[in-house]
């Protein structure tokens, strides 16, 4: 019997000719909910399921009892009912690794971007504002040699440690639930609490993924730890932040600037205040978004399907012990 996949992220045609040498596979390319009809009449014959950003309910699980593993386009995996799933047996599988860097990258370019007033500048420059040599009004802040605070140290967050500490003479500080050697005698990374953390260090950049115990980790009592001249970075989730109270921070000058690639709402609602706010650069998650690493992406979402339909162990497994569950 030909197993079946439901893929509903855009695949390159490369992609979906690999699925279906194997597989016959339903392709929702422009799925915008999982209330289609035509998604659940296909969910319901599905043993296998490719793609991202939807939440995925137990009650759509019950739409679908054939259902043997689900790859995500995705590192993060908080749309996922993890524990239901490994319970009901199913795999779970992700894409770190190979977006690491390129997400990194972002975090960097929001520290940068920030610190130099880069987006505000050149906003200035292109309404003709720029008549005379710029002035102290326009000035802003060094990077280099300051001091970095990572909420999270795991693959992204070390990274982004990696470009401050080794290309820009940064010293790093980090919060982490487990301390990590390795990174402190690469980088000369200290490991303190959260509020030191955030007492000191000039830019605070988090990476954490979202759960329970991260919702909101970053508010109002945490902002008013930090520093008024610091800056703020968020390239994990939006949830992990209290957006309101990050936009009384910087309303209230508790916090110099912030830079987000992540929102409590996304798309960011036209009513928010963050996108308009000169010391805010608010990009529309782009985190891993490019060429080469959403292609990569999907390359590793259909290599984990295939290898977990075909009853081998998957590159990148969230739920270990779904696959003891089957046996």
């Amino acid at each position: 019997m030909t197993k079946r996949i439901v893929a509903y992220s855009r695949l390159k045609p490369t992609h979906l000719d690999q699925l279906r040498q194997r597989f016959h596979v339903d392709y929702f390319e422009a799925l915008k909910n999982t209330y289609d009809t035509g998604f659940r009449q296909a969910l319901s014959q599905a043993h296998g399921i490719v793609g991202s950003s939807l939440a995925i309910t137990p009650e759509l699980l019950d739409q679908a009892p054939h259902l043997e593993a689900i790859a995500s386009i995705s590192v993060g995996y908080d749309n996922y009912p993890v524990e239901e799933l490994t319970r009901r047996g199913i795999l779970l599988c992700n894409t770190p690794d190979v977006l690491t860097e390129t997400t990194a990258d972002t975090g960097f370019l929001l520290i940068m971007a920030t610190a130099r007033r880069a987006i505000e500048l050149a906003d200035f420059v292109k309404r003709g504002d720029w008549q005379e040599s710029i002035g102290e009004a326009h000035f802003g802040s060094d990077v280099h040699g300051k001091t970095l605070g990572m909420i999270g140290l795991g693959r992204i967050g070390a990274a982004v440690a990696r470009r401050g500490a080794l290309g820009f003479g940064m010293q790093v500080l980090y919060s982490n639930a487990s301390p990590k050697p390795e990174l402190e005698r690469e980088l000369g990374a200290v490991r303190c609490e959260l509020e030191e953390l955030l007492a000191r260090s000039d830019f605070v950049c988090v990476t954490v993924p979202l759960s329970a115990e991260t919702t909101h980790l970053i508010g109002k009592r945490e902002f008013g730890l930090m520093k008024r001249s610091a800056i703020f970075v968020n390239i994990a989730r939006g949830k992990v932040v209290d957006e309101a109270a990050l936009i009384g921070a910087l309303e209230n000058g508790e916090i110099h600037a912030a830079g987000l690639d992540v929102f409590e709402q996304e798309p960011l609602s036209p009513e928010s205040p963050l996108p308009h706010m000169p010391n805010v650069v608010a990009l529309p998650h782009i985190g891993s978004a490019t060429h080469e690493t959403r292609d990569a992406m999907a390359q590793r979402a259909v290599d984990n399907i295939t290898l977990a339909l075909d009853g081998k162990r998957p590159i990148s497994l969230v739920n270990e012990a779904a696959g003891q569950q089957r046996n």
